[in-house]
């Protein structure tokens, strides 16, 4: 196995010719420890979920939007969102990103809304149909008033299952605190992982101390951790300020980042003169984006340096490239000999097929949105997952891996956002 040095990080591995590429995980039962956490590990392109032995892509998607008719899509959901939502998810495999975040909530309860497990499980199931396909899901548990008890968990989560087409799941996530308490929510979730349900269990929107005692509930099981998932961003970074990335570093806990890109507003697509629409228009108001352009500009201009530096050429044995392979961020078939692949927003590669020697040229122009995503994986033990609508949006995200910025640049790009007022956060995160 052979590994392309781009620009100060790796493209994935090569696999031999005749391989899939990827190995289905099988991961053993992990035990949580009272020792202080090690690094999390990383393997082909891969970062283990907290002490679960999980381990998924070092970016994820999100899926929140996917059907959705209350937050997103302009209220309405229709069959060019359906497709654009499957090219997002092929997209992202040919990326090589196989890890995707849902909910039993999202795109549920609403007329002419569709679940978004629905859509992930008919995805999954049209993709397996053309080829074997890894895919890691993580979904989540709604902590609703009237549920009560770790057998509504259980139950909770076989109807999960049941929408997504699978067996069980790599990560299942209490979505919010419970209002009664959580204890037998937390020991829902170590059933769930004792019945094979699933692989791993994490909470969402926990605060420090919420997150202490699930770790020390589930540890007294056997049973690690894996994950907390918050609103985390360039401009939200209400998870270092009140004690939860510390927490989640000192525990050995993934911290899984919702809303990375701020909901598309750290991408410049957003102006004061072009709010988002719906919900997003009360919160990234035309004046909130007006103190947000000095920012934007600099990440742009970050981005463009990046994407005015070309990468190094490479030439490897023929034997070495398994053709069916994913080479990031593009699918490498043999009729791609001789092309040059151009993107202004991602990684791109030239491929040119000889006898026995294949030359790989891998250039790179970042986007802004690839900037902060790239900014919060430099924070050590986070995992991003921003929303993707579209291929074109997938592809974009997936050039935030295989690279880094400075040291400098990430505290400089931090100290301009502490002269962003941040936006509210969800409520919970409070309690």
């Amino acid at each position: 196995m052979m590994a392309l040095q781009v620009a100060g990080g790796v493209l994935p591995p090569l696999p031999a010719r005749g391989g899939r590429g990827r190995a289905l995980f099988r991961p053993p039962r992990a035990v949580a420890s009272g020792a202080a956490p090690a690094a999390a590990k990383e393997e082909d392109g891969k970062v283990a979920l907290g002490g679960s032995g999980v381990a998924v892509t070092k970016l994820g998607i999100g899926a929140w939007s996917w059907g959705d008719t209350t937050y997103w899509n302009e209220f309405q959901w229709d069959d060019r969102k359906l497709k654009a939502a499957k090219g997002a998810f092929d997209a992202s495999i040919d990326c090589g990103i196989t890890f995707f975040d849902t909910a039993e909530v999202y795109g549920a309860g609403v007329s002419g809304a569709i679940n978004s497990e629905s859509l992930l499980g008919r995805f999954i199931k049209e993709r397996q149909q053309k080829e074997e396909a890894e895919v890691a899901i993580a979904t989540k548990f709604a902590a609703l008033p009237w549920r009560f008890g770790r057998g509504s968990v259980i139950s909770a989560l076989k109807a999960s299952l049941d929408r997504l087409g699978v067996s069980s799941v790599e990560l299942y996530q209490l979505h919010w605190p419970g209002i009664w308490g959580n204890e037998g929510y937390l020991d829902g979730l170590g059933d769930a992982v004792e019945q094979g349900l699933v692989k791993a269990v994490g909470v969402s929107n926990y605060s420090e101390k919420r997150l202490r005692d699930a770790y020390e509930r589930l540890k007294k099981r056997g049973i690690p951790l894996a994950s907390n998932q918050v609103n985390y961003s360039l401009i939200y970074r209400n998870p270092e300020e009140n004690g939860v990335k510390a927490a989640c570093d000192e525990l050995g806990i993934t911290l899984i980042a919702y809303s990375p890109i701020a909901q598309g507003a750290l991408t410049g697509k957003y102006t004061p003169d072009n709010p988002p629409k719906g919900p997003r228009g009360r919160i990234y108001t035309p004046e909130f984006l007006t103190k947000l352009q000095p920012l934007i500009n600099r990440i742009k201009e970050i981005g463009g340096n990046y994407g005015r530096t070309p990468t190094q050429v490479l030439s490897i044995r023929d034997s070495e490239l398994n053709c069916n392979y994913n080479v990031f961020p593009c699918k490498v078939q043999p009729s791609m000999a001789n092309t040059t692949f151009t993107s202004s927003d991602s990684f791109w590669v030239c491929i040119s097929l000889n006898t026995d020697r294949v030359a790989v040229s891998v250039h790179s122009n970042c986007g802004g949105h690839q900037v902060v995503l790239n900014w919060l994986v430099c924070q050590g033990n986070v995992v991003p997952i921003p929303g993707a609508k579209n291929a074109e949006q997938a592809r974009e995200f997936a050039g935030a891996l295989g690279w880094s910025l400075a040291a400098s640049e990430v505290e400089e790009l931090r100290s301009m956002a502490r002269e962003i007022k941040p936006v509210i956060g969800f409520p919970v995160e409070k309690l």
